[in-house]
């Protein structure tokens, strides 16, 4: 077998990562067009198409399928929803009622989740809690009411079709809108490979780093034994391997084997969305990926945040944002210029990224920025507060550079008796708490980087109780073997979480893994407290960063059984996921 290095070197490899300019399925790509729009996003394989693929009303009729794709220069099978990758994008109004027809025209099985849409639990989607799933053949009616406003997605959430295709937008048009723009595209961020999913994950359960191309190397150690002494270098590589931890475990599965997709097109597509200088563009990013997180900036351009997975909220500028697996973020963007303007989306492990365009017109392109170097997880994203209050070799304070790190309470970590087994590989004592770290790779890179701490809802709680109850989870796993679970116990071998019907209780996630995890709550709000307990944004997935602690409020007002899950889509189906029975 060749060596991951000789791997990466393949030429064939920069296809992948650019993908080829007319890859996709020669069907509508499902891109949001407002009312006298100029712009286009043009299907994959169809040469001068320019209507985007939207539906729009209170009934709709979608099918899941297959089609060819070829996003890298080898045709594919991807599983669809009416022809398209993305689907197409379902335009919603609040306070009505709609209803879905959803066909199933594979062999198998297949179900569609709406996500973060408050609905009857029967109407959520999830197999085996919502219901049985879609039978080949078969079609499943969905209908219930739009109690809200803003930017969602949707998506299979049976075994892996989520990574081939089964995915797309949702925009719910507000009773009154508070934003209002004169552009309003989709900019729905995915991850594609033309492996099958089936190998991606026997393969990540055989070696947990098998997609890992920057894993410490002799010339680093050198570095830390000039930078270090010999000894403390010795030392740390002891630590690292002693933990079975490595500083460069970012993502699971890298640009190796992903092409990353904006709209349906790979970076080669160049997907385009047009203005007129001096209009107010509203882009409504959803990272709709299966396994991966993206930092995002727009060169040249400033952008305000003015929604965080569909809820607006107090306005904030930024150069950059990090939006992990299913988070969704509106912002607004002025260019002034008659020029071009790159969408850059870099994945958080710099293997790859996805790109598009704003231009004043079909054709034009900006240069594409450098990627910024990757960058290794410090002690501070394995040990959390302790880090932080450790001196280092230099005498300093471990982290204490960081934003919050001053600030940061001591809180001990408590571990259930589950979380000392064979798929646990790591506990930390103190998790930090802040909410101000927007992440490795994104620290003091000289751009305004937005953090949940700059995330304030409009309008506070929807609910003023304090919660009278709490309880406490941790994210844990074995990189090793591969296994993902909340308090080192599996799915298969874990017993419900109930809530009771009415109750306002605080949900406390401890991270005690070196990576990132979305985790989303089904059917009900989580409205995320700050360190100090006082209500900070309302979402439906939060990123739980390493080693850190989060508490959040949830009103039990939906009775029914909820999935409640990691949403990193391998993490998911090896276990980090739970029943919530509200009853």
């Amino acid at each position: 077998m060749n060596s991951p290095f000789s791997r990466m070197a393949d030429p064939s490899r920069r296809r992948f990562v650019q993908g080829v300019a007319l890859g996709g399925v020669a069907a509508g790509l499902g891109l949001l067009r407002a009312p006298g729009a100029l712009a286009s996003g043009r299907p994959a394989g169809i040469v001068g198409a320019s209507h985007p693929h939207a539906l729009s009303g209170t009934d709709f009729s979608l099918a899941v399928g297959e089609a060819p794709v070829n996003y890298t220069g080898r045709s594919r099978i991807a599983t669809t929803i009416n022809g398209g990758i993305p689907g197409p994008v379902l335009r919603w109004k609040e306070g009505s009622t709609v209803t879905l027809r959803v066909t199933n025209r594979l062999s198998t099985s297949t179900s569609i989740h709406w996500h973060g849409i408050l609905l009857p639990f029967e109407m959520d989607g999830v197999p085996g809690m919502s219901y049985r799933g879609i039978a080949p053949g078969e079609t499943f009616v969905y209908r219930f009411p739009v109690r809200q406003s803003g930017t969602y997605w949707y998506h299979s959430h049976t075994r892996f079709q989520e990574q081939v295709g089964v995915y797309g937008p949702i925009v719910i048009e507000p009773a009154a809108e508070r934003f209002p723009s004169d552009r309003d595209y989709v900019v729905m961020l995915n991850d594609w490979s033309d492996d099958d999913p089936e190998h991606i994950y026997a393969t990540l359960k055989r070696q947990g780093d098998y997609y890992n191309f920057a894993e410490p190397t002799a010339p680093e150690f050198f570095h830390d034994v000039r930078e270090l002494g010999l000894q403390k270098a010795l030392a740390k590589r002891r630590m690292w391997n002693r933990m079975r931890m490595s500083p460069a475990d970012l993502s699971d599965v890298s640009g190796y084997t992903y092409t990353y997709l904006m709209n349906g097109h790979a970076p080669a597509g160049n997907w385009t969305g047009l203005f007129r200088p001096g209009e107010k563009v509203r882009l409504r990013f959803i990272n709709g990926s299966a396994m991966s997180i993206f930092d995002v900036r727009i060169p040249g351009l400033k952008m305000t945040v003015v929604a965080a997975d569909g809820q607006d909220v107090e306005p904030v500028s930024v150069d950059e944002f990090r939006i992990s697996v299913a988070e969704t973020c509106d912002v607004l963007v002025e260019p002034r210029d008659d020029c071009a303007y790159t969408i850059f989306a870099a994945s958080i492990d710099r293997s790859g990224y996805a790109r598009g365009t704003l231009a004043p017109r079909e054709g034009m392109q900006a240069e594409l920025p450098s990627m910024d170097p990757r960058q290794r997880l410090t002690m501070v994203d394995m040990m959390g507060a302790m880090a932080m209050a450790r001196p280092s070799a230099h005498g300093a304070m471990h982290g204490m550079d960081m934003p919050g790190a001053a600030m940061q309470p001591m809180i001990m970590a408590h571990h259930a008796r589950t979380e000392y087994g064979s798929g646990v590989d790591m506990r930390v004592g103190m998790p930090r708490t802040n909410l101000d770290d927007p992440g490795v790779g994104l620290r003091d890179n000289g751009r305004k980087v937005l953090t949940y701490a700059d995330l304030h809802t409009i309008g506070g709680p929807l609910d003023p109780r304090e919660p009278s109850r709490e309880i406490e989870l941790h994210l844990t796993g074995n990189m090793e073997r591969y296994s993902w679970s909340f308090d080192g116990v599996k799915f298969a071998d874990a017993k419900p979480v109930h809530f009771r019907h009415g109750e306002r209780l605080r949900i406390v996630l401890v991270n005690d893994t070196m990576m990132n995890h979305p985790i989303h709550l089904h059917g009900m709000w989580s409205e995320l407290e700050n360190p100090d307990g006082r209500f900070q944004v309302r979402k439906h997935t939060l990123n739980v960063q390493p080693a850190q602690r989060i508490s959040y409020a949830v009103s039990a007002n939906a009775a029914g059984r909820w999935a409640y899950h990691c949403h990193m889509l391998y993490h998911m189906e090896a276990g980090m996921m739970r029943e919530v029975v509200v009853s």
